[in-house]
């Protein structure tokens, strides 16, 4: 006698109710996770957005021309005007706000996950079936949250790999 439930290709057996329940307790159970720290994260985002002076993606680096060949000062954007801050608040700053639209799309996905199979029974008789939908939802989703970041990212590596001139200000 098997103990435990048959799978193929690391899904369980279709026949096997207790086996289905687990997997879908594992699925629900890891989405909800992935929603609870997107959340998280987000305030975390929202709790330093407006502790710090603003945000680096519309800061920026500038470089200072001197002897040694120049000095770099880092900006956050607060409200139309950059206000100086040391490289390791400009980098919290960076890295966290390119963070959020992976998070942004991991609860997007989460949710989508948890409601597919209410929203395929709701679209049976609609032109575009319910699978095909999540397909091009989902789809969506994870390219403009890969745009979005990969976007950030280079905003973020321009300036540091080319810091406009010092002007002063």
């Amino acid at each position: 006698m098997q103990s435990g439930p048959h799978r193929v290709d690391g899904v369980a057996d279709q026949q096997d109710p207790e086996a289905a329940e687990g997997w879908l307790n594992l699925r629900t159970r890891v989405c909800i996770w992935v929603i609870v720290l997107g959340l998280a994260n987000f305030l975390a985002y929202t709790v330093a957005y407006f502790s710090l002076p603003g945000e680096a993606i519309h800061g920026g680096v500038r470089l200072e021309a001197d002897s040694d060949g120049g000095r770099l000062h880092y900006y956050l954007l607060d409200k139309g005007s950059r206000v100086e801050v040391s490289r390791a608040v400009w980098l919290y700053s960076a890295i966290h706000s390119t963070s959020i639209p992976v998070t942004v799309g991991a609860v997007l996905l989460a949710m989508l996950t948890l409601a597919k199979d209410r929203i395929v029974s709701s679209m049976r008789s609609s032109v575009v079936r319910g699978r095909t939908f999540i397909t091009v939802l989902a789809a969506v989703v994870t390219v403009c949250s890969l745009g979005w970041m990969g976007w950030f990212l280079y905003v973020i590596i321009s300036q540091l790999a080319q810091p406009a001139p010092w002007s002063g200000r």
